[in-house]
């Protein structure tokens, strides 16, 4: 979340009024993340303020963008705490401004808890469990952009930028990684819409109560345990060393498969995807490094913290049955 595209509080009121969602009264770019333009704004009407996200998207595009936003107004209208994006006076909820593809959503309430305990992740486990078993009923299909396809177009991309050693990781483990998708127990994995992206930053506490997960334009049709994957790699891990938390990570693993239990081939193969879930980061942060797109209050991420989590990852494989 960072500011490509500036927007005057002019063109968000009219929107807003569009939207029939109050008059603005504030209007805040929000700093962080990499992707979109985020503001936080608020406004006003007869009843009250109220808190909303405004999005420009930067590179998905409006033939791509309907799977995220409806695929949140399902898991919405299924009991998933996430925001609810706003609809026109036609229903559409994918709207356009500054000339860039934008919606509107709720703000949800809380903060993210940066420094989580086991009781947070098990809150995040039995969340995300539930959001994938809500998800079957989503008719909309898009793969995971950020999966196995693009891992092979971009490594080539970024290893003029690593160091020789960092090179034959990338190489290697890519290899492994095609290995892996090649295998009948991957091809057995359950599958339906991931978050894909379920960082400690993209969930909401409130007085120690799960309100919500946000930022769901990373979305696409994976398995399951590939979003399983990524949550590990960074809810229960030590963010200094990479090293594996073995109490968080048992902590939300059994309260995921309290809500659905783990398939065979997902237990077989978790350590994989652990590595799966720390490349996929790794490379997307060397991209977003190496060859940066300029914004108002863009901060890359340091790409060597899931060059770190993938080493730990290959030198001490986590099972399921450890968990």
């Amino acid at each position: 979340m960072a500011v490509f595209t500036e927007v005057s509080e002019d063109e968000a009121r009219a929107l807003l009024r569009e939207l029939k969602l109050g008059e603005l009264t504030a209007l805040r770019g929000i700093q962080g993340g990499i992707e979109n333009t985020n503001y936080f704004v608020t406004t006003e009407d007869l009843v009250g303020k109220s808190e909303f996200v405004l999005t420009l998207f930067e590179r998905l595009t409006f033939e791509q963008l309907p799977f995220y936003l409806h695929l949140m107004k399902h898991l919405a209208q299924h009991g998933i705490p996430v925001p609810d994006p706003a609809a026109d006076r036609n229903g559409d909820i994918l709207h356009k401004l500054c000339g860039k593809p934008a919606a509107v959503v709720n703000r949800l309430p809380g903060h993210s808890e940066l420094a989580p305990g086991p009781q947070h992740c098990a809150a995040v486990g039995a969340m995300l469990a539930r959001m994938h078993l809500a998800g079957r009923g989503y008719d909309r299909h898009q793969p995971n952009l950020r999966g196995l396809a693009w891992w092979n177009q971009t490594v080539p991309v970024v290893l003029p930028f690593v160091e020789p050693a960092q090179a034959a990781l990338l190489r290697g483990e890519l290899a492994f990684q095609n290995h892996v998708a090649a295998g009948s127990a991957y091809a057995a994995l359950p599958r339906g819409p991931i978050h894909a992206d379920l960082f400690r930053d993209n969930v909401m506490f409130e007085e120690g109560r799960l309100t919500g997960f946000f930022d769901f334009y990373f979305a696409g049709v994976d398995s399951w345990l590939f979003d399983i994957a990524v949550c590990l790699n960074d809810w229960a891990i030590d963010l200094a060393s990479g090293a594996h938390d073995a109490e968080r990570a048992r902590a939300f693993v059994q309260a995921y498969a309290g809500v659905r239990p783990l398939a065979a081939a997902e237990r077989q193969l978790l350590p994989a995807m652990l590595r799966a879930g720390a490349l996929r980061f790794w490379i997307s942060r060397l991209w977003d490094f190496h060859l940066p797109r300029e914004a108002a209050l863009l901060q890359a991420h340091d790409p060597r913290h899931f060059e770190r989590v993938l080493r730990q990852r290959v030198l001490h494989p986590v099972t399921a049955d450890a968990l």
